[in-house]
C-alpha cells in the first residue's frame, strides 16, 4: 500500500456515533461496522443483517437507547472493563450478541479438558435468527507491517502486535488449525449437549478484527489474506515524528487511545495540539517507551491512526506458525 499522509473522513459512520456519549456505547458502534481484516475459509464476522441492525434509524436508535441505559452493559462487561483489549472486546460481543434483535447469546468460554490438560475454549456460542447455533471465534488485533522479516514482502509473519509477542500469521493459523476444529473433539460436542446445543446443528465463523498499521513514508504490500476493506493505519520510529509532523496540514489535532478503548475515536475533548501532544511524546520516549497509538485530524476532517514505536522496535520478533497456513 502507497502510504497517504491522511485517509479521507468517514461522515456516515462518525455521525453514528458522534452523538454516544457512554465510552462502551460508542465501542459497540465502532464493533458494528468493524471488518474483518483478513479473508479465510470461514465465514466472517456475523453481518448487520444478521443482527438485525440492518436500518440505519433502527440502529441508531438501538444504540441510543443503550447510550441513555449504559447500566444495562454491566452484566456482560462489568462494573469497570477489563484492562486487556482481547477480553473487553470479547464482553463487547457477548452484549451485542444477546441485546441485538435477531441474535441470542447461548454460551460463552466454554472450556474444554482432558484429564488434567486444557485443550481450549469455545468463544461464544450464539442462535441467529433462525435458531440456528453458531460457533464464534473472536479476535482483536493490531498488526504494525515490517519492512523486513520471514518469508516474502507479503508473508503475514512479518505483522505483529506492536508488543512484538505475536503475528497475524500465528493468530490465522491457531483460530483456522486449533481453535475452530476444537468445536469438533468429542469432549467439546459433549459439553455441548450437556448445554442444550444440538453439537451437529452447529455452524461456525471467525471474527478478527482490528487494524493494519503500514510503515509510514514507504511503500508496503498487503499481507496475503488481507481484505481490501480491512481498517488501516500508519507507524513510525519516534526519530521519525518530525519529519511527519511538519508533514501535516496547519491545525492538525491529536488524541491518544488508551487501552481497551482502541475502537471506536476517542471524544473530541481529547484532542490537543501537536506541540502538545509531541511534549507528551518526548517524555514518554524517554522513560518506558511502549508503542502508542495516536488519531490524527485535521480541519477538513481528513484522518488517521498512527502508532508511535521507540526507535530501537522490534525488539524481538514472534516465531512463524509451525503449520502453515
Amino acid at each position: 500500500m502507497t502510504q497517504v499522509l491522511l485517509d479521507a473522513a468517514t461522515p456516515a459512520l462518525e455521525d453514528e456515533w458522534a452523538s454516544l456519549h457512554h465510552p462502551w456505547v460508542r465501542d459497540l458502534a465502532w464493533l458494528l461496522h468493524a471488518p474483518d481484516i483478513i479473508e479465510s475459509d470461514y465465514p466472517g464476522r456475523p453481518t448487520l443483517e444478521e443482527l438485525g441492525l440492518g436500518g440505519a434509524a433502527s440502529r441508531k436508535a438501538w444504540l441510543r437507547a443503550l447510550d441513555a441505559e449504559p447500566q444495562r452493559l454491566v452484566p456482560y462487561i462489568g462494573a469497570t472493563p477489563p484492562r486487556r483489549l482481547g477480553h473487553y472486546h470479547e464482553r463487547l460481543w457477548h452484549a451485542l450478541l444477546d441485546l441485538a434483535p435477531a441474535t441470542c447469546l447461548l454460551a460463552i468460554n466454554i472450556a474444554v479438558h482432558e484429564a488434567s490438560r486444557t485443550l481450549g475454549e469455545l468463544d461464544v456460542i450464539y442462535a441467529d435468527a433462525r435458531g440456528h447455533p453458531i460457533h464464534l471465534e473472536l479476535a482483536i488485533k493490531y498488526y504494525l507491517g515490517l519492512r523486513e522479516g520471514p518469508g516474502d514482502e507479503r508473508d503475514p509473519a512479518r505483522w505483529i502486535g506492536p508488543g512484538c509477542a505475536d503475528s497475524l500469521a500465528r493468530k490465522h493459523a491457531h483460530t483456522r488449525h486449533h481453535q475452530l476444529p476444537l468445536a469438533h473433539h468429542p469432549i467439546s460436542m459433549a459439553r455441548l449437549s450437556a448445554l442444550g446445543i444440538d453439537p451437529k446443528l452447529l455452524r461456525q465463523r471467525a471474527a478478527m478484527l482490528g487494524m493494519l498499521f503500514y510503515p509510514w513514508s514507504v511503500t508496503k504490500a498487503a499481507p496475503h489474506s488481507a481484505r481490501t476493506a480491512a481498517a488501516h493505519g500508519g507507524w513510525l520510529t519516534w526519530q521519525d515524528w518530525p519529519m511527519l509532523r511538519d508533514h501535516l496540514p496547519t491545525g492538525t489535532l491529536g488524541a491518544p487511545l488508551h487501552k481497551p478503548h482502541w475502537l471506536a475515536l476517542p471524544g473530541c475533548e481529547t484532542y490537543r495540539s501537536l506541540h502538545r501532544l509531541e511534549t507528551e511524546l518526548e517524555a514518554h520516549f524517554t522513560g518506558i517507551g511502549a508503542p502508542r497509538q495516536y488519531h490524527l485530524q485535521a480541519p477538513d476532517g481528513t484522518q488517521r491512526r498512527f502508532f508511535i514505536v521507540p526507535d530501537d522496535w522490534p525488539r524481538s520478533l514472534p516465531l512463524p506458525p509451525i503449520t502453515p497456513l
